[in-house]
Parts: C-alpha cells; structure tokens; sequence
C-alpha cells in the first residue's frame, strides 16, 4: 500500500486524507452505535463496553505497528508509539472531547480504570527504566495482568452510574445484525486509520518533514485517529461512560496487551529518553487522577490544561531531538 500510494501525486494523497477521514468517522457512528446496543442486550454496562470490546477495537492499529517496529528490531518506535499514542490519547483526545462537551466521570471508571492506567503506567517505568529493555518475563506479566484485568471488569459488570443523556432506542436489532454492524465499523476505522497514517506521511515526506517528526506525529496521532473519532462521537451522543472508558481502556490495553504481547514475542530495547516520555505519561495520568476526583466531571477549562500539557510535551520533545 505504501508503495502505491508513493507514486502518488500531492493532490491525489490529499484526496485520501479527506476521505480516509470519512471512512474513520463514518466506522465510529456504527461502533458506537452497535456497542450501544450491544450493552444493553447482553444487560453489560456501556462503561464495561467501552473499556473491553470498543477499547480493544480501537488499539488495533498501535497493536499492528507496535509488533511490526519490534520484530524489526525498532525497540523505539515500538514502544515509543505506545507512549506517544497514550499521551495524545489522555491529551488531545480526551481533553479536546471535554472541551466540546464537559465529561461527567463516574466512580467506577475512577477507582477501578483510571487508577489501574496509573499503576500501569509506574510498573512500566520502573520495567523500563532501570536497564532501557522491555524482556519476555516482564512482557508475560504485562499480559497476564490484562487477562486479570478484563476478568474483573467482566465478572465484576462494573456499573457506571452516569446520567445517560443518550436518547433511548425504540427499535431492537436482531444481535447478528448488531455484532456484524460492530464489527464493520472495526473494518471501517482501521482501514481508514491506515490510509490516513500512509498518506499523510506522504504529504509531510513531500514538504520535506523528517522521518523522526513523522513519526511522533503523524504515526502516534494517526494510530489514535479510531480512539479519537469514537471518543468524539460518543460525547456527542451523550455516551459519556463509552467515550471515556474508550481512552482509558484504549491505554490500558496498550500498555498490557500491546506491550505485554510485544514483550512476550521477542525482548525489546529502547533509548535513554525512554524515561522522560515514560515519567512524563506518569505525570499525566496523575493530572488526570486529580481532575477527575474533583467534582467527577473534566470540565472544558481543565480539558483545555490536558491539551496544552500534551502540546508542551511534544514541543520539548522536538527541542531535546533538534
């Protein structure tokens, strides 16, 4: 695909880009939608919905570059992607969502999500930092803590006491039709997401972008176009357990599943600056800790600290590379 769209002219690649968009949001709405459905026929909160099935969904592309960059031996940008991926999901996304509309936070998510992504977050960079590698062992517990994790939401059925300001479905879907709706919007949202990561590399390669910018933007931002599109959608809709429970799970299934996966597979070694990103993410799920514990709700003021906390992130980390 990569080579096609190579020889590609300029215009043509911006075509993609728009549609590849398109294609994106177009598989949210029916994720979203069908998830929707989903949790209330098998009597699955839409809280548990979105850290599970929609979270796993739309860490698909960050699982297929993660695994790919590792088997070739490019320890940073495999687990460098994962890092970026969560700082821009806890930043851009799940504050440029609050900012559009003040996200209510329910004490489930809370105590039993958002303070695990944050010991995840620390036992990684403890993994990491002391020797810069990622080893089998380390990638084993990783994932078994996932296994742990998804068994207790799921055992669990976590409630997310949330005022659901969604309108009520009056039409029931056969739950065929509601599983292949599902599944047709993953369809949508990594092809798309596919599309729009090649071709927008493309463009930044014509404007004579570095290979090392496009792959902290454009890479890190277009493997978190699906958690952004649904995330947006959802606050939209008024889905506020499924849009946050997205981010949150999303992170958390990048940190255990993709990484754990990665690590188990072949060991992994990663530059020093490792442990900035790392302690920085660290910094940032405690920024999010504090603002979701005060008053349960990101009110669009403190969606806004989220955003520019990420952009100062990545400007420092363009000056350190300069």
């Amino acid at each position: 695909m990569s080579m096609d769209l190579q020889q590609l002219p300029l215009w043509l690649n911006s075509v993609i880009i728009v549609c590849s968009m398109a294609i994106v949001s177009a598989g949210a709405h029916w994720i979203v939608e069908s998830a929707t459905r989903l949790s209330r026929r098998l009597g699955i909160s839409e809280l548990v919905i979105g850290l599970t099935v929609v979270a796993l969904g739309t860490s698909a592309p960050e699982f297929a570059v993660t695994i790919i960059a590792a088997f070739k031996g490019q320890g940073d940008i495999s687990i460098g992607n994962i890092v970026g991926s969560n700082i821009f999901n806890l930043g851009f996304i799940l504050g440029g969502c609050a900012m559009v509309r003040a996200i209510p936070v329910s004490r489930s998510l809370w105590r039993n999500s958002v303070v695990v992504l944050g010991g995840t977050t620390l036992l990684l960079l403890l993994m990491i930092g002391h020797n810069l590698r990622l080893d089998r062992p380390e990638g084993i517990l990783l994932a078994t803590l996932l296994v742990i994790y998804l068994g207790y939401l799921v055992m669990g059925r976590q409630d997310d006491d949330l005022p659901d300001q969604a309108v009520e479905e009056t039409v029931q879907w056969p739950l065929i039709a509601t599983c292949g709706l599902l599944l047709l919007g993953f369809v949508f949202i990594i092809g798309g997401s596919h599309l729009l990561v090649v071709s927008a590399t493309e463009v930044a390669r014509y404007f004579g972008v570095s290979e090392w910018v496009i792959g902290v933007t454009v890479v890190a931002a277009g493997t978190s176009v699906p958690e952004f599109a649904t995330s947006l959608v959802g606050v939209m809709k008024g889905r506020f357990a499924m849009s946050a429970g997205n981010v949150i799970g999303s992170d958390i299934f990048n940190l255990l599943g993709v990484l754990g996966v990665a690590g188990t597979l072949t060991p992994i070694g990663v530059d020093p600056i490792a442990r900035i990103s790392l302690a920085a993410l660290c910094g940032m799920v405690l920024l999010l800790l504090f603002f979701m514990r005060t008053g349960w709700r990101i009110s669009r003021f403190e969606g806004f600290l989220l955003i520019l906390v990420a952009a100062l992130r990545w400007y420092f980390d363009f000056s350190a590379r300069s």
